[in-house]
């Protein structure tokens, strides 16, 4: 007579292997961060003016703040009106069709605003636009 036998020990283990998962999402995330857009905030809270006829911003654009005190700010740090120029002419050498948007504070001096719209001109900005709320 021959007996048969089963073995209940098993070897053969089944796993799913997560290797090629892992690499998916690790290009998806590759995907999204090399596509996003990363706008520099100017590091300062300003009150917009109001105005009916507003447009969207780009995307891709150059903000600068100028404050109630007439303090001019640009990517979290104070420039100064004399650092408008600078800072502007050295962001068009790498993309020179940004437009400059100046976000000025509703109280802010109207010739603080003006110079600050001159450097960005004198600059070589070909557009420069004032950031208002509808």
């Amino acid at each position: 007579m021959r007996r048969f036998r089963h073995s209940t020990n098993s070897d053969t283990s089944e796993s799913i292997d997560i290797s090629p998962l892992i690499d998916v999402v690790f290009l998806l995330l590759i995907f999204f961060i090399v596509t996003t857009v990363f706008v520099k905030e100017t590091g300062v809270e300003i009150s917009k003016p109001r105005a009916a006829t507003s447009d969207d911003l780009e995307r891709q654009s150059i903000l600068i703040a100028v404050t109630n005190e007439g303090r001019v700010w640009y990517g979290g740090r104070e420039i100064g009106q004399d650092g408008v120029r600078a800072v502007v002419a050295a962001l068009l050498e790498e993309t020179p069709e940004t437009p400059v948007i100046i976000r000025a504070d509703a109280t802010t001096p109207t010739q603080a605003t003006v110079s600050v719209i001159d450097s960005a001109k004198l600059a070589g900005a070909d557009s420069v636009s004032l950031a208002t709320e509808r």
